[in-house]
């Protein structure tokens, strides 16, 4: 070009076309009006909502809507006349977002947390929302801002009211995370009070793939609702998982809060295939076994949990197919109270 300037084209730029051709551009038209129908707007959501009926019913499109969080009513909540084990109960849907993926030694940068209502036939009242940023004891990494938004500059001062939190969860009789094997570990390590509540995972408790969905990541899952939000926000992922969770099916099946319910009230069984030898890994690994490197006072071994009616097939596949016809493993019976922690 014979410049040392950059050369730059808008490709977005306007041009100009001759006034025989504007003449010919059809400009599109509002929906005719019936008469004495009153004029709407097209900001009006009911002008917005035809729009999108008249999109989706070509077949052609499928629109996400932006998801709204819930109201929040938090004169539903503490009941006075409450009695244990009665409905409604309390739930938390909790997020956090963290320095990196080991919770001893990475950390906390956000907590979102929005405690609900439930009984038998599902999510009731969202009664109240919290949520908070922390300045971690290292610098937040390019990595983890590109992936939460999340700067130094966002929470340099900024602390976590450990007694607000302990406050929160106080009455709660279900936390509910989105890999719960992920946050309980971080929760208990940055306040009391979670170690005691029973968890429930919505990744490995629900059957998303039978109720239709294509796969778990809370954004697959809310984009096939037929919604978006701002992801990778904690308190905003708890919204998000909210609705997720209350979204009717699309088949005849129980629905994603009833499963997860239904699941967090069973004990299930840990199987700590002790001593199995080293070429029946890939078997192992095959069947849904993880390993544990022993940390945390844990058998270094392969481990799976299994219900607990499941017990006497995976001890059959054990005896014949990785010890040669000896049971060597070690069992432990946990409840939602046990499950998911580090």
């Amino acid at each position: 070009m014979g410049s040392d300037k950059p050369f730059q084209i808008d490709l977005f730029g306007v041009i100009p076309l001759p006034a025989t051709q504007r003449s010919q551009i059809r400009r599109p038209t509002p929906p005719r009006r019936m008469a004495g129908e009153p004029q709407v707007s097209s900001r009006d959501p009911a002008y917005e909502a035809g729009m999108v009926e008249r999109l989706e019913a070509t077949g052609r499109y499928r629109v996400l809507r932006k998801l709204e969080p819930r109201p929040v009513a938090p004169e539903l909540w503490p009941l006075s006349d409450r009695q244990p084990g009665s409905w409604p109960r309390l739930g938390i849907v909790l997020d956090t977002e963290t320095t990196g993926l080991d919770h001893a030694t990475h950390e906390i940068i956000e907590l979102g947390m929005v405690a609900f209502t439930y009984d038998e036939m599902g999510v009731r009242d969202v009664v109240g929302v919290f949520s908070a940023l922390q300045q971690p004891t290292t610098a937040i990494t390019a990595e983890i801002t590109r992936i939460t938004g999340i700067t130094d500059a966002m929470v340099a001062g900024q602390r976590i009211d450990l007694d607000v939190v302990q406050r929160f969860v106080e009455d709660a009789d279900l936390i509910v995370a989105h890999n719960a094997r992920f946050d309980r570990p971080f929760c208990e390590k940055l306040a009391p009070g979670f170690d005691v509540k029973p968890w429930a995972c919505s990744v490995s408790e629900v059957d998303w793939i039978g109720l239709g969905f294509e796969g778990t990541k809370l954004g697959y899952l809310v984009g096939q609702c037929g919604a978006f939000h701002n992801g990778h926000r904690a308190v905003d992922d708890c919204h998000a998982l909210l609705e997720v969770l209350t979204h009717s099916p699309r088949i005849q099946a129980m629905p994603p809060f009833q499963q997860l319910l239904a699941s967090s009230q069973q004990a299930r069984l840990c199987i700590h295939a002790r001593g199995s030898p080293f070429h029946t890994k890939d078997a192992l690994k095959a069947r849904g076994y993880r390993w544990s490197d022993g940390v945390g006072g844990k058998p270094k071994c392969w481990w799976r949990e299994i219900t607990e009616d499941a017990y006497d097939e995976e001890a059959r596949f054990l005896e014949e197919e990785i010890h040669g016809g000896s049971m060597n493993a070690h069992v432990d019976r946990l409840t939602a109270c046990e499950r998911f922690k580090a």
